[in-house]
Parts: structure tokens; sequence; C-alpha cells
């Protein structure tokens, strides 16, 4: 996470770098409103294929995509400001949100009815203030940091900047 010593930061990779998390935070946002949207929508007509039907595709999607993310993050993305004295106590917030999150993907896992889609809602509301969080306190300090680059911490990580980023923040994960 450290950038190169001496040699400074080039700005426009930090720049391309949390544009891609941000744009990538935007989707999964979008891609959990749908899911969620759909699940409450089955709860409330009473319809329990449907139910059942979204509650496992919001499970699949909690599974590949916003667990494997948020594991990614705790990586290379986090440890850095979280050695920093200006950055530990908000990384350790992010990483409590982090349990919580799980947490709740595994209650929705078990729940039913009305009870999963107050999961559903739970996860979705606690991972919006995450992203914004994430957007707004933490990368600007990483890309604003002299020790730290954004660019470096998301090399090679289509977690967290998805799919869609430049060849360079996916390589050796072509094939994920």
């Amino acid at each position: 996470m450290n950038a190169p010593s001496g040699a400074g930061k080039d700005a426009g990779a930090e720049l391309q770098a949390l544009q891609a998390i941000e744009t990538h935070h935007a989707d999964m946002l979008r891609q959990l409103n749908g899911l969620v949207g759909l699940l409450t929508e089955a709860v409330e007509a009473q319809d329990a294929g449907s139910e059942e039907k979204t509650q496992a595709a919001l499970l699949d999607w909690c599974d590949t995509h916003l667990v494997p993310h948020a594991l990614a993050e705790e990586g290379s993305l986090y440890s850095g400001p979280h050695a920093m004295p200006g950055a530990k106590l908000l990384v350790d917030g992010m990483l409590a949100e982090h349990r919580v999150i799980v947490d709740l993907v595994e209650e929705l896992r078990t729940a039913s009815g009305v009870s999963a889609a107050v999961a559903a809602g739970a996860i979705q509301r606690i991972f919006a203030l995450h992203l914004d969080k994430e957007n707004r306190l933490l990368m600007p300090f990483v890309v604003e940091s002299e020790d730290l680059s954004l660019a470096q911490a998301v090399t090679g990580l289509h977690e967290l900047v998805g799919e869609g980023a430049s060849g360079h923040h996916r390589q050796g994960h072509e094939g994920h």
C-alpha cells in the first residue's frame, strides 16, 4: 500500500482508481437495491414462489459480490490506513460494519417472509452508509496521504474496482 519511496504518486492513476471504485460502488448499490426491492415486493404480495426465488438470487449476489468485496477491502485497501492514527478508528468502524453485514447475510439465509425483507433492507441500508463512508472519508484520506496509494492498493482486485476497470487494475484476474 505504500507509495514508491521518493517517487511520489501518479495523480492520474490515483484519480482513475478513485473513479473506478466509486463507479463499482454505485453499480453494486444499484444491484443490491434492485434485488432487495424485488424481495420486498414478493413478500408484500405474499408470493412464496417469487419470494424464494428472489431471496436465493439476493443470497447468491451477496455470496459472489458483496462478501468478496468486503474481504478484498480488508486486505490492501484497509491495511494502510488502519496503521495510521488519522484513520485507525474509521477503519475499525468500517470493519465492524463488515461483520454486521456478514451477520445479516447469514440471518437472511435462514429467514422467510417479513423477516427476510427486514434483513435484506438492513443489509441495503448499512451497505449504502458503508459505501458513503468509503467514498467520502476513507478513499480521499488514502489519495491525500503521501504514504499511501489507492491505485497500488486496488491493482489487480476486480472485487474492488469491478470488471469494467482499466486493464492494469484487472491484471491477473481476467478469468474470475
